[in-house]
């Protein structure tokens, strides 16, 4: 990249750990400008260290009512537009239907529904001035047919944001602006242990999974950021309202 191309600029919602922070990052290697944000500013500049020069941090909770504006008008203002938007942040529990209470759905939702809905709606002219692309980050996990006992409010949203996956994508089209979805599968992250879980059950939760999945394995965060980044090129421009499953071709089986 030469001095006068203009780079592309990228906002990462759940910058921080996990996925988010390796798209983060394998944006910035592609040369992106980016924005990681989340709740903690120490996560986020764990995302950034080593790529000051392509990586901001802000430190924000999405689900608050004025978090839209602060998002879009920091990305403008560090890198004056927006090319990507990644609805990528998300937060689970383990609850079955019996024990759930109304004040943690509620919370679930606001930032796994809600937040993505008001951030996209407030960076669609942003997005129009470049042709940009918006992608949803939900899970192979609430594709087709399947259950998800215990994670039911997760798996509605995750099932919800395919859903304006498909519809932004017609909706924003005489605009300019592609939607996409990305799916991933069993991915290591360490959500489990974020939500609660033990570091022992989470081990062994992954191990047993890998024995299922067809590829062998379960994910690696850069296993999905790459396939992120893939579908936000102009080679991808005719890919819009797919959603794509990352899941070594475990919900095929």
């Amino acid at each position: 990249m030469t001095n006068t191309e203009v780079r592309k600029a990228v906002v990462v919602t759940g910058g921080g750990t996990g996925i988010g922070a390796a798209t983060a990052r394998a944006f910035a290697e592609d040369g992106a400008h980016v924005l990681v944000v989340g709740r903690s500013e120490a996560t986020l500049k764990e995302t950034a260290d080593g790529y000051q020069d392509r990586i901001r941090v802000l430190a924000a909770d999405i689900s608050d009512a004025g978090a839209p504006e602060r998002v879009v008008e920091s990305a403008l203002r560090e890198f004056g537009r927006l090319d990507v938007l990644v609805n990528n942040a998300a937060v689970t529990g383990f609850t079955g239907l019996e024990g759930l209470d109304r004040d943690t759905v509620a919370a679930h939702l606001g930032t796994n529904l809600l937040a993505p809905v008001f951030l996209t709606q407030r960076a669609l002219d942003a997005l129009e001035a470049t042709k940009g692309v918006v992608v949803n980050v939900s899970s192979a996990g609430s594709l087709g047919l399947r259950a998800w006992p215990d994670n039911s409010v997760y798996g509605m949203a995750k099932v919800a944001m395919d859903f304006l996956t498909r519809t932004w994508a017609v909706e924003l089209a005489p605009r300019g602006i592609r939607s996409v979805g990305i799916a991933p599968g069993v991915v290591d992250t360490g959500v489990g242990v974020r939500a609660g879980m033990p570091q022992e059950a989470y081990d062994g939760f992954l191990a047993q999974m890998a024995g299922r999945i067809p590829a062998g394995r379960v994910g690696r965060p850069e296993d999905i950021a790459w396939w992120i980044v893939q579908l936000t090129r102009p080679e991808a421009a005719y890919a819009n309202g797919t959603v794509l499953a990352v899941d070594g071709a475990l919900s095929v089986t």
